[in-house]
């Protein structure tokens, strides 16, 4: 029984790399788009061949970011009317790209010092964190529209500005606290 188990999990680990040395000869066109898409913090060659699977590289086929990330299911729901918010689900898409995608942006959130993942951090303490997931995977696919359309490297957004911005923020809440304070009445 056991050698009949081994001689099964060898042949299925060999046709795995002939599946594997196939993939590879397919995207041996398409290597510069790969690079690329892996300058995306948490997008590795499994995703970065999954996009390219999916979405394909010629960025004409949608109008503007906002077409792909329907497209996929990515684009939160917007359903509003007389001032009453109601689903904001997002739709069904493409699953198998949205599944590569919500992977990418998990490991996107464990990388340290990047933008994703000062982003994710920000949004999950609002809305929670698989919205705050969904919201990642989504800034990735933004970024893959422009990578792909551009063919231009991912390019993180100044961190400095954010420091300043964090740095201002905290000195109006401890401004705000110590306001606070003062207001109490002295205790006896």
């Amino acid at each position: 029984m056991l050698n009949l188990s081994k001689a099964a999990i060898l042949q299925l680990n060999e046709l795995l790399c002939q599946v594997d040395n196939r993939i590879d000869q397919y995207l041996r066109k398409w290597e510069e788009e790969v690079k690329l898409l892996q300058t995306i913090p948490g997008v590795q060659k499994q995703t970065a061949t999954a996009i390219l699977a999916e979405i394909g590289t010629d960025m004409h086929a949608f109008p503007n970011q906002h077409h792909l990330a329907s497209w996929c299911g990515l684009c939160p729901g917007n359903n509003e009317s007389a001032g009453k918010k109601k689903s904001e689900r997002i739709n069904h898409g493409n699953s198998s790209l949205k599944t590569a995608l919500v992977e990418a942006a998990w490991a996107a959130v464990h990388t340290k010092e990047s933008y994703l993942k000062r982003r994710y951090y920000s949004l999950s303490v609002r809305r929670g964190k698989k919205r705050a997931l969904i919201a990642i995977a989504h800034k990735i696919l933004i970024a893959t529209y422009f990578i792909l359309k551009n063919r231009v490297p991912y390019m993180e957004p100044d961190n400095q500005e954010w420091l300043k911005k964090r740095k201002q923020a905290q000195i109006n809440n401890y401004l705000r606290r110590l306001r606070e304070l003062e207001a109490l009445p002295p205790s006896q």
